[in-house]
């Protein structure tokens, strides 16, 4: 068979994939490890079907933006790397690098799950800062929500450094059990259009067919925090609205792949 987009598209319409799964089911396997770099404060190594991510969650004591004297702050970056698809450039981000990057730091700002109010020490002068580093290891398609459940896992298993009480200096070489005040999980799901069919988590081939995408982000109550849409071709509202449920539904599912490797 020839693989390109026509024959993609000829295979939605008639309901199936490249690799016969069904449309609105994810590859295997699902594998996720956190606790993978002693440097971060938290990380995670997530793999789904043969892309990989890897994100790190550091943190570091700065003063508070003026606007926000009593909160702490967020910052997401995202490199994509050459190793992982020869598409990427060494350098800046490159867009796809930062639409990931924002994507998934919106749906965290947005669902305010972080309370940033208790990252801050001492108004207008400290407050600790959480910076999210996210690196593409292997991509064959789906970056960003393989992404995303990385971020989340390196989120929930983050844990604060040890600060000296006297003198201030943070001490990395050493964690205490304090994690993040997390007070929701925002996670990230795309779904996508091709040939006017709705699938999810398609492979790199599959992801070069689409006409439309739809990238939701949604808390552990189904509540959206934030959404994105991609691509060229429209969406209506029809559309948009089962592309909402399937990922409301998509995101319960990673979810509870999460639960089950945190508890492992």
């Amino acid at each position: 068979m020839i693989v390109n987009k026509e024959t993609i598209a000829e295979l939605a319409k008639e309901n199936k994939r490249l690799d016969s799964r069904a449309l609105t089911e994810f590859r295997q396997p699902i594998l996720i490890e956190t606790n993978i770099s002693w440097t971060a404060e938290g990380s995670a190594r997530v793999q789904i079907g043969e892309t990989v991510v890897m994100a790190g969650v550091k943190l570091s004591i700065e003063k508070p933006y003026n606007d926000t004297p009593d909160e702490g702050g967020i910052m997401v970056n995202a490199e994509l790397s050459p190793i992982s698809n020869p598409e990427f450039e060494t350098g800046p981000p490159g867009i796809k690098a930062v639409e990931l990057a924002r994507v998934i730091d919106r749906g965290i700002r947005e669902a305010k799950a972080i309370d940033l109010k208790k990252l801050c020490s001492v108004p207008g002068e400290k407050a600790w800062f959480v910076i999210v580093d996210i690196v593409s290891l292997n991509d064959d398609g789906n970056l960003l929500d393989t992404a995303g459940l990385a971020v989340l896992a390196a989120l929930k298993t983050a844990k604060f450094p040890v600060v000296d009480p006297e003198t201030g200096a943070i001490d990395y070489k050493q964690k205490t059990d304090k994690s993040l005040p997390l007070t929701k999980e925002p996670l990230p799901i795309t779904v996508y259009k091709v040939n006017g069919i709705l699938m999810v988590d398609p492979s790199l081939e599959e992801e070069k067919a689409y006409e439309a995408r739809l990238t939701v982000g949604s808390d552990a109550k189904g509540t959206i925090s934030a959404m994105q849409k991609g691509g060229d071709g429209a969406l209506t509202i029809e559309e948009i609205g089962r592309m909402v449920d399937l990922a409301l539904e998509k995101a319960s599912f990673l979810r509870k792949e999460l639960t089950k490797a945190l508890k492992a």
